[in-house]
């Protein structure tokens, strides 16, 4: 197992391509956001691991060699699930519980990409987020802080983000999370209590539109079972184009 330095996270950014598939990832390694390991030599490996800095827990893994991540794993700590590419779920799961004899679940993460214009969706309290709403953001709920950025002060930035607005207080947030040279990955999230009430649908809508201004494809990706942002998704008029899936050792998750 080698972990890679900067100058090989680039190198490894190229291998996994630039896909609404490894958006995230790709954008961890461009930006030194990560850390990743290989089975094998740059740029011939057998399989890779890359642990965004935002989601440490849950690594991606490259490459359909079961045999090799599972090797990667066992060589790394502080991981409580794989997302893998769909073939490769099944195999590294039979290997997890025949070494572990820990069970292991399955669970579906859609990808979608926005080929069209977006379709509007106005909302009186949503707005996109200047420098001014820093202050706001650092007071928000963790849940509507956003990440994907060093600081909030970025976010909005280097970034870009919408939120609903009520009484000065952000309610709702829909963001850039992560972005490369062709795709842009959204993230959006809600207060409990102001669900219900088209916020993040209007706030990913006004970042979809900034984001293809750009000239960059917007993408929107959640689990199988989520289907409050599938709906989201489909109002703003994405496509479903592929599919990861999580594998979830019982003791773990």
């Amino acid at each position: 197992m080698t972990k890679l330095n900067l100058q090989e996270c680039l190198i490894l950014a190229d291998i996994i391509g630039d896909t609404p598939m490894t958006v995230i990832s790709g954008s961890r390694l461009k930006h030194g956001m990560c850390d990743a390991y290989v089975a094998g030599t740059l740029p011939d490996i057998t399989a890779a691991l890359v642990f965004d800095a935002y989601c440490p827990d849950e690594p991606c893994g490259f490459g359909n060699d079961a045999d090799a991540l599972w090797r990667l794993l066992k060589a790394t700590d502080g991981w409580g699930c794989i997302n893998v590419d769909t073939p490769c779920a099944e195999p590294l799961g039979t290997l997890i519980q025949a070494d572990t004899g820990t069970a292991v679940r399955y669970y579906g993460d859609i990808y979608h990409a926005l080929l069209e214009p977006v379709h509007p969706y106005p909302n009186k309290a949503v707005r996109l987020l200047t420098s001014e709403d820093v202050q706001h953001l650092a007071e928000a709920p963790i849940e509507v802080q956003g990440n994907g950025y060093k600081t909030h002060e970025a976010m909005v930035t280097e970034g870009i983000a919408a939120g609903a607005v009520v009484d000065s207080n952000i309610v709702a947030i829909a963001h850039t999370y992560a972005e490369t040279n062709l795709h842009t990955d959204i993230g959006v999230s809600t207060i409990e209590a102001w669900r219900k009430n088209g916020f993040a649908t209007a706030a990913a809508s006004l970042v979809a539109q900034e984001i293809q201004a750009k000239g960059k494809v917007p993408v929107w990706s959640c689990g199988e079972d989520n289907t409050a942002s599938l709906r989201v998704a489909q109002k703003l008029g994405f496509t479903e184009i592929g599919h990861r899936t999580y594998v979830i050792p019982a003791s773990r998750k």
